[in-house]
């Protein structure tokens, strides 16, 4: 796990000698031994998904060459039984292959606050979902939304955030609400 950096988050430190947890740990932290906040965002994913699978071992029984290879190839792990889609969802987020496209961990605070303000987003399980991809490449990638503000970005409508402001939807749960009327 990284340090804690005062003012950079964007900060690293080299780990040298040791041995480090493989199966816990971001693809670039092994390859360069570089720990960051973001290679912390994929460990937090990991641990995410052993409370959810109530302490099964991630990867588990593979040797950490496997996992090393399999991580490489796209492979992420599934999700726990009964676990909330929302919440596999943003452990996939936090196993991104790229660092930079991973949330910050204010970001996953923010999220997983709005989780608890409005818990029926949890209520939709895994084994609810017909036809849950196998792997995260038959997966339709949903981006994780923070803010109206990020949403509207992302499809190129931010010129309509003081619209959606002065119409009372502040929370991207409202939006999800919204009707014609």
């Amino acid at each position: 796990m990284s340090r804690v950096f005062e003012d950079d988050t964007e900060a690293a430190y080299t780990a040298t000698g040791g041995k480090i947890p493989i199966r816990w740990t971001a693809p670039e932290a092994i390859a360069y031994g570089k720990c960051s906040t973001v290679s912390d965002v994929w460990s937090y994913g990991i641990v995410m998904w052993e409370v959810m699978s109530y302490g099964e071992r991630p990867y588990w029984e593979m040797s950490n060459q496997d996992v090393i290879l399999s991580i490489d190839e796209g492979y992420r792990l599934p999700a726990p039984m009964g676990c909330p889609v929302t919440l596999h969802q943003l452990m996939l987020h936090c196993w991104q292959k790229e660092s930079n496209q991973r949330p910050h961990f204010n970001n996953v605070l923010s999220f997983l606050d709005k989780l608890i303000v409005n818990p029926s987003s949890l209520l939709t399980l895994v084994n609810d979902v017909q036809s849950f991809p196998d792997s995260p490449e038959d997966m339709p990638d949903y981006p994780l939304f923070i803010s109206i503000g990020d949403w509207l970005d992302s499809i190129k409508m931010s010129q309509y955030k003081n619209n959606f402001l002065a119409a009372g939807y502040t929370t991207l749960d409202s939006i999800s609400t919204m009707s014609i009327e």
